[in-house]
Parts: C-alpha cells; sequence; structure tokens
C-alpha cells in the first residue's frame, strides 16, 4: 500500500469518523472503501487502461495444449461444443 495524506472538511470527518464507527473500520478502510466505490463508477472509457491491464495478465496463462488455435479456433469451438 502506499501511504498517502489528504484534506477532508469538517463535515467530511465526521460523516466518515461516523460510518467507518457503524462498520467498525478504521477511518483509512472507509476512506479506500469509498474511493473503490468511486473508481468502480468510472465511465467505461476511463477504466479501460485498468480493464486492458487486467486482460493482459492473463494473456497465455491458460493454455489449450493446441498450437493451432489461431488458424482455426471456428473448427475447435465447433468440436468443444459438439456443433
Amino acid at each position: 500500500m502506499i501511504r498517502t495524506q489528504i484534506q477532508l472538511t469538517d463535515e467530511q470527518h465526521r460523516a466518515l469518523k461516523r460510518w467507518s464507527s457503524e462498520l467498525r473500520i478504521s477511518l483509512a478502510e472507509a476512506v479506500r472503501r469509498c474511493v473503490e466505490d468511486r473508481l468502480h463508477r468510472l465511465p467505461d472509457e476511463e477504466r479501460r487502461p485498468d480493464r486492458v491491464r487486467e486482460a493482459l495478465e492473463v494473456v497465455g496463462r491458460y493454455g489449450s495444449g493446441r498450437s493451432d488455435v489461431a488458424a482455426h479456433h471456428d473448427e475447435h469451438l465447433a468440436d468443444a461444443y459438439g456443433s
């Protein structure tokens, strides 16, 4: 994790403290949850770099054992689905 410092208004701090107390979590965890919630609400075009990074992390991780998949993917799908 990266340590950072932020400034909140008095009302933001009071509300966040109250909410974190109700959930029995730290103030830091409450801030992380708020940030995470907001980031998940971003429009797709703003989240695209994250989605591309996540997709690239799994490239090649799940091999089929076949070396000709790119050239013959339609046939392989038909075999897999019994078509």
